[in-house]
């Protein structure tokens, strides 16, 4: 099997489109790491999207203040006003939907989860070379996708020693080592490069590449201040960060 692995839409449904046109030819199924919510303008779309298309979803953080399973107080202002509008905008089937997801699933040898493996609920960030090594002991699988910070990275361990590759191209997935790999984001990415990114994960093969995608970001802007959102949600779109 074939899997794109996306996280992080964020409703941005002109990216989500983006990466699921390019992924189409090259996958033969989708994965969902969460957060299909929060910051763009179409959380609908994106869910019913991710719905249709996806084999297994975990829940995110902004599914959890969406659904009112985590306080809004956690987020900053910027995210929190966005979960606000979303929550407004969904209705209760939406919702109930966005709370029943679960934190982590399981894929062959894989396990999916949004953020940290180690306490998922806590909703830790993995960034540095530290962060990942030390997360690595918390899932029993070979490998574990993760988002929630928005930057691609992966982290290895085997019986040549600890590995630390931030913005992976192909990663060849060599035996007796065991893999975290943050995907990136669909909707909002972080790492200076605007362009949608997600993963390519070859079960048969063994390899995995994170790729980007170029999408109608100018589009994706303008409807998020047509919604009446924060303005400086539309910008970091153009800035990549």
């Amino acid at each position: 099997m074939r899997y794109a692995v996306l996280s992080d839409i964020h409703g941005n449904l002109e990216a989500l489109e983006a990466v699921l046109g390019d992924a189409a030819p090259r996958a033969d199924a989708v994965l969902c790491l969460g957060d299909i919510v929060g910051y763009g303008a179409d959380p609908a779309a994106c869910i019913e999207r991710v719905a249709e298309r996806a084999q297994a979803i975990t829940a995110g953080n902004h599914e959890h203040g969406v659904a009112g399973l985590l306080d809004l107080d956690w987020f900053n202002r910027y995210a929190r006003a966005a979960a606000e509008w979303t929550r407004e905008r969904l209705d209760d089937d939406h919702r109930a939907w966005l709370g029943a997801l679960p934190l982590v699933v399981e894929i062959g040898d894989a396990t999916l989860v949004h953020a940290s493996p180690d306490r998922p609920e806590e909703w830790d960030y993995l960034v540095s070379a530290a962060d990942g090594f030390a997360a690595l002991p918390a899932f029993a699988t070979r490998l574990c996708f993760v988002g929630h910070s928005h930057l691609p990275a992966a982290w290895s361990v085997g019986s040549s020693g600890p590995e630390f590759a931030a913005g992976p191209g192909e990663l060849p997935l060599l035996a007796g080592r065991r893999y975290l790999v943050n995907v990136g984001s669909v909707g909002q990415p972080r790492d200076r490069d605007p362009r949608a990114a997600y993963a390519l994960w070859d079960a048969e093969r063994g390899t995995l590449a994170i790729r980007r995608v170029a999408y109608d970001v100018l589009t994706a802007r303008r409807k998020i201040v047509a919604a009446g959102l924060p303005h400086y949600l539309a910008d970091r779109l153009a800035w990549g960060a």
